[in-house]
């Protein structure tokens, strides 16, 4: 537990690394990637909707952002539960996942643009080991995002996956440093324990912030400028004057 704390503290003296809106309480994205929680997890997934995990490493865990529009969740999680037994896993669960909005003093910018946030649970097939199931939850990610991000649905890049997998967990968001742990009431639980915490706070530059490009990614955290084609095109026609030969 001391590792989340520490993190934690970690993250919040990050605040000059990230940044900002308009508005000083919407951020550029912040976030925790931790191990996998298992004795937490097993306690709250009883507790919120009745299902009995099984032994750590035999389930994978993570974090989805869904459309606040409920037809389009729907839709969005009968793809993901086709892909799943599509690949001969067994779908545990949906637990929506404790936020709060007030009490980590989320901006109206990323208020406006957030999703709907859930917890799945996704079992493993009989005999298949952890890493062969890690696999399995990456196959089942992949596909679900292809198909939905590239949807016709309105709300179609709502749909993120933050992390599925037997091993460790993310929670981000569109935050700064200091509204992480306010936000995401796991973190605060006292049987939240982990062997490793990574974390980290962004400055979006030339890409716009938003809740799925938020820090850290699945396993590492980017510690610089997100290039693109167009950003980086606009730099060098910023430059053409200084390079003209007198």
């Amino acid at each position: 537990r001391q590792i989340v704390d520490d993190a934690d503290r970690i993250l919040r003296h990050m605040d000059h690394r990230g940044a900002c809106g308009c508005e000083s309480n919407t951020g550029d994205g912040a976030g925790m990637l931790t191990a996998l929680p298992h004795q937490f997890l097993v306690r709250v997934a009883k507790e919120d909707i009745n299902i009995d995990l099984p032994a750590a490493g035999r389930y994978g865990a993570g974090v989805v952002f869904l459309p606040q529009d409920k037809t389009q969740r729907a839709t969005c999680k009968k793809t993901v539960e086709k892909f799943i037994s599509q690949q001969g896993q067994t779908l545990l669960g949906w637990r929506p996942l404790p936020v709060d909005f007030d009490a980590a003093d989320i901006g109206k910018t990323a208020r406006n643009c957030a999703p709907y946030m859930e917890m799945l649970f996704v079992g493993g097939a009989e005999g298949l080991d952890a890493e062969a199931l890690e696999r399995q939850l990456f196959i089942i990610r992949k596909l679900s995002s292809h198909m939905l991000r590239n949807s016709e649905m309105s709300e179609a890049l709502q749909f993120y996956v933050c992390s599925l997998s037997t091993k460790l967990i993310i929670y981000k968001g569109m935050l700064t440093s200091f509204q992480v742990l306010p936000f995401f009431k796991d973190l605060q639980a006292e049987d939240y324990d982990t062997h490793l915490a990574m974390v980290h706070s962004r400055f979006a530059t030339n890409t716009f912030p938003s809740w799925d490009r938020a820090q850290p990614l699945r396993f590492m955290s980017h510690n610089g400028e997100i290039n693109t084609v167009k950003g980086n095109s606009n730099w060098m026609f910023a430059r053409q004057g200084m390079m003209k030969s007198e």
